[in-house]
């Protein structure tokens, strides 16, 4: 991972735990692409910034959610894109069991910002 993908998808993380630790939808949502997909929790595909923070407006209100990223691996596909997978755990302090899904991101330089256009959680059970 090259220095600046890695800063780069180091903030990104950082923005997307704190506000993923007080469920702020609006938060989160600026943190994607206006023109971003974005698989979560469930099998319904989310698009665009106002999907993203209909997704996280509709979760449940859990008292100290926490997501931790680990195993985080990024690339600087081109000048404006970067791909990044990790493992993602999250914590909802004892209101669910604690899991962990894979996560990847596909994230673009946008009016010279730098967003998640592609966004996919899945099992980190086999399927096959």
């Amino acid at each position: 991972m090259s220095s600046e993908a890695d800063a780069i998808v180091s903030a990104i993380i950082a923005k997307w735990c704190a506000g993923f630790a007080t469920l702020d939808a609006a938060a989160l949502s600026s943190l994607y692409a206006k023109n971003a997909f974005f698989f979560g929790s469930n099998p319904r595909l989310y698009r665009g910034r106002d999907g993203v923070a209909d997704y996280f407006s509709d979760l449940p209100r859990w008292r100290q959610p926490s997501a931790v990223f680990s195993e985080v691996r990024a690339t600087q596909a081109s000048p404006d894109l970067i791909n990044m997978a990790a493992i993602v755990s999250f914590d909802l302090a004892g209101e669910r069991e604690e899991f962990s899904v894979k996560m990847s991101w596909v994230i673009l330089c946008e009016d010279g910002d730098w967003k998640i256009v592609n966004h996919h959680a899945s099992s980190r059970a086999p399927l096959i």
